[in-house]
């Protein structure tokens, strides 16, 4: 019953972001700027996440004035359809989620998870809803830019294994910016590596434990007359057939930092 509810709140909070974002294409259009360089978000994620992805949420404090100087970069300059492509809008837009939620944690340090930052109902009422994002007068929350850009816009499932939330259960987050010029290839490499991740899915022939993102936004990875169990197989070392039974993992939201 509690997965129901999750899953009824997961859609309600959705469908309230879609109607709290003005026209997405629109701005998309109205917006003049050029694309932007990620140096200084590369340069910090290099720095501050390991190769296993967990974060040193620490160092990313004594570097805040490097982060604040790459946010203030993404706040001058938003993507639009007429100078930007489509990679440039969304490495923007993916870069943009992570390093965001970066700053939270870190203006909020130290936290067991990112969901105590602001109590209330998943995806409803809390820390993905709070409005601290603003770039060229436009206010967006985390919700916003996941559900109102990059999941309806772009209709890339790989981008679920590019955002990362800050948890123990989330795919990595990637020690290194994503960009245009290289975008294709790192939604791939970073979709292989959640899917092939021990801690997130444990895949065999007989039996597959998956990640609930597989189960909260099944629609995502079943586009295109594509199933599910087909999304995996592009992906998973391990193949898996109609037989295969799925079960999915318990999500842990556990701040996801080095120890």
């Amino acid at each position: 019953m509690k997965k129901l509810i999750f899953i009824f709140l997961l859609t309600f909070g959705t469908l309230l972001a879609w109607f709290t974002c003005t026209n997405c294409r629109t701005i998309r259009n109205s917006a003049d700027s050029k694309p932007v360089t990620h140096e200084i978000w590369n340069g910090l994620l290099k720095k501050h996440v390991n190769a296993d992805g967990w974060v040193d949420y620490k160092g990313f404090i004594r570097d805040s004035a490097e982060l604040n100087r790459y946010l203030k970069v993404l706040e001058t300059a938003h993507p639009n359809d007429k100078t930007w492509s489509r990679n440039e809008q969304m490495a923007y837009w993916i870069n943009a989620y992570n390093a965001y939620t970066v700053q939270l944690i870190v203006r909020n340090y130290p936290v067991k998870s990112i969901k105590d930052i602001k109590k209330g109902l998943a995806f409803v009422n809390s820390v993905w809803d709070i409005q601290f994002i603003k770039i060229q007068g436009f206010t967006y929350d985390l919700n916003n830019i996941e559900h109102n850009i990059l999941r309806p816009i772009y209709k890339d499932p790989r981008v679920h294994a590019a955002v990362n939330c800050a948890s123990y259960s989330c795919p990595k987050l990637r020690p290194e910016a994503y960009t245009a010029a290289r975008l294709d290839e790192q939604l791939s490499d970073a979709m292989a590596g959640f899917v092939n991740d021990p801690i997130r899915n444990r895949i065999s022939s007989s039996k597959a434990e998956i990640s609930e993102i597989f189960k909260w936004f099944k629609g995502d990875f079943e586009q295109n007359g594509q199933n599910l169990r087909a999304f995996l197989n592009q992906f998973s070392k391990e193949k898996i057939t109609d037989k295969t039974d799925i079960a999915h993992l318990d999500y842990n939201w556990s701040l996801n930092e080095q120890k």
